[in-house]
This record gives C-alpha cells, structure tokens and sequence, in this order.
C-alpha cells in the first residue's frame, strides 16, 4: 500500500519537473512569446484532482523553482501560483464538476491573475507598459487546458506496469 502511495508521489513530482522543462524550454521569439504557464497548468490540475496531496506548500515551492529557473525576482512566481492554487482548492468540489469547457474558462482566470500579478510586480520594479504579447501566453495555456488536462489524467489513472 505504501508503495503505490509514493508512486502516485513519483508521478506528480515527475510531470510537475516535466512542465518546468518545457517552461524553460528555449523556443524562437515568436514562439516563446506562446508558451503557456505549463507549471501553473500542471498544478492547477493537481489540486484539482488530488487536493490532499498538491497545495499551496507545491505551488509556493514550484514557483520558487520557477523563480530561479527563469532569473525573475525570487518569490513572484511562488506568490502567484500560491494564490491561483488557494483558488482551486477552495472551488474544486465545483470545479471537478464542470465539463472541460466552463473549466477551461476558470483557467483562463487563474492564468490572467497569475500575468496581472507579475506584470504588476515587474511594474513595481521598473515601470512597464503592457504590451499586446502579455496576453497571448493566457491563451494558448487556455486552449491547451484539454490537452494537459488529458494527458495528466491519463498519467494519474493509468496503473504501474510490471
């Protein structure tokens, strides 16, 4: 019993590591100017699913690592996905209810707070101005919400093999 709870671990730490990956990924400009939040997806659909075992303490730690990975300000990304993730758990029992479309709409709010906090404190750094590329990795992370939510599904349901 004890195993198979950690493995569970195992595959959550493992695809969350795998989203950084692809955060840092380096991409063209105009490509990179697309990518999504792939960290905040995957955790947003942790504490979805399994609420007990993602929360605020992993999205306060994914974004600290996602602080240094990136070289922003250490803890804006640890503030933003603190406060997006404290959302899902409160609305969960709600949320797991919706069908992927009106969840896909709540995403497209987490995401939106999660820019409007960084370019909020990217703004009490050094005034910035918001430019129309701000809003583009809202998007894609909103329409890529099927497939991360398919594809994490898949990899929570699916069983050890062996």
């Amino acid at each position: 019993m004890r195993g198979s709870s950690s493995y569970g671990f195992y595959r959550i730490i493992f695809t969350l590591v795998l989203a950084m990956a692809l955060r840092i990924l380096p991409l063209p400009e105009l490509a990179s100017l697309f990518n999504p939040d792939w960290v905040l997806l995957s955790l947003i659909y942790w504490s979805l699913a399994v609420p007990e075992r993602v929360g605020i303490f992993h999205a306060w730690t994914f974004g600290l690592l996602t602080d240094v990975l990136t070289g922003k300000l250490l803890g804006q990304y640890a503030l933003a996905y603190s406060l997006v993730i404290y959302l899902c758990l409160k609305l969960h029992k709600r949320l797991r209810q919706f069908p992927i479309i009106q969840q896909a709409l709540f995403i497209f709010f987490c995401l939106l707070l999660s820019q409007l906090l960084l370019f909020f404190i990217k703004n009490a750094q050094h005034p910035a101005q918001l430019k129309g590329t701000f809003w583009l990795p809202v998007f894609t992370g909103t329409l890529c919400w099927p497939l991360v939510y398919t594809a994490l599904r898949f990899v929570r349901l699916t069983k050890r093999l062996g």
